[in-house]
């Protein structure tokens, strides 16, 4: 296993607080996560992702106002786990959120969330070397189960909403007064373990979710929609139909349109055109000045018709493609 520099010794402040207006671009700026999203809703985003760093665990606090389709794997070298708001309503790969459901995940593991208005979750990360260290000095090396791969755990509604709760807390305080998480480090040492304390409580009483039938059909409906999405943008600058979607899964066109519209409200076609018009502004935007021009973006995008592309583009993101040709993200990721 690749172990991460402690997440203190990255050339990152101790606190950083991103406002996201632009799926395009919620990736940039974190080192870690990778993170890939879609914004299956053409109003205005409105996401905000504040991080602590404390040493070697960090704290991440997610929330948004769109329904957003969003990748993220964790960074080799980092567990997780995240908790979720107790009104927070989405999927992670398929299955529903709900009140006593924590996700566990060993570095590397890649969950497809899908988050609905009103999404806020808190991500705990924590280096793999620190957290064996912290188990050897509790004697408890041999009791904790590590996650495996990706994992839902299940526990009291009252333990997950104190785990929530504490990570939204140190969020909060970070965001409106982060001076106290940056030398000295009395308050920063503090939450570190605190963080812990608090994390290995909720894990000490979680269980194994119950593998229902149901749960199983959406599992098997997120896997679909990932491979139909992998096949999609293989093929990102060839023109393919319905069908051809259909023979290269395996399945007929009603499952694989239940699939999506079960997962993300709409169809294949239109989520994949949704899709590639975020490829298209994400290549657009990381262009240098003179390097592309528009015709060249839709056509790698595998968009033929320019007219039909501008429409659509437009009507996704607010604005023609000349004009994010023309522009820049801000220095802190946002590229709105």
């Amino acid at each position: 296993m690749k172990i991460l520099e402690p997440i203190s010794h990255v050339t990152q402040p101790a606190v950083s607080v991103d406002d996201l207006s632009d799926p395009t671009v919620v990736g940039a700026g974190i080192e870690l996560l990778d993170q890939d999203a879609v914004q299956l809703q053409s109003e205005a985003l409105r996401a905000r992702r504040v991080t602590v760093r404390l040493e070697d665990a960090a704290v991440v606090f997610h929330s948004t106002n769109r329904r957003v389709r969003t990748r993220t794997s964790v960074r080799q070298g980092l567990f997780a786990w995240v908790a979720f708001g107790p009104r927070t309503r989405g999927t992670v790969n398929g299955l529903a959120v709900r009140p006593g459901l924590v996700l566990a995940a060993e570095p590397g593991a890649e969950v497809g969330f899908v988050s609905e208005a009103g999404w806020q979750s808190v991500a705990y990360l924590v280096s793999a070397p620190e957290l064996v260290a912290h188990l050897a000095a509790r004697g408890r090396d041999s009791e904790l189960r590590l996650p495996r791969g990706m994992e839902m755990l299940q526990v009291e509604p009252e333990a997950s909403g104190r785990l929530f709760a504490w990570g939204k807390r140190l969020a909060e305080v970070a965001a409106r007064e982060p001076f106290r998480f940056e030398e000295p480090r009395r308050e920063r040492d503090a939450a570190r373990v605190e963080l812990f304390d608090t994390l290995f409580s909720t894990i000490d009483v979680a269980g194994d979710l119950p593998d229902g039938r149901g749960d199983r059909t959406r599992r098997a409906q997120s896997l679909l929609v990932k491979r139909t999405e992998e096949f999609a943008l293989a093929k990102a600058g060839e023109p393919f139909h319905v069908g051809d979607l259909c023979r290269a899964m395996g399945v007929s066109e009603r499952t694989l349109e239940y699939a999506f519209k079960e997962l993300l409200g709409m169809t294949p076609m239109a989520f994949l055109l949704r899709l590639r018009l975020h490829r298209v502004r994400r290549a657009l935007l990381a262009a240098r000045p003179g390097s592309t021009t528009v015709s060249a973006g839709a056509l790698n995008g595998g968009f033929w018709h320019f007219g039909e592309f501008s429409r659509a583009y437009r009507e996704c993101f607010g604005e023609l493609p000349s004009a994010t040709l023309r522009r820049r993200p801000e220095p802190n990721g946002d590229g709105a």
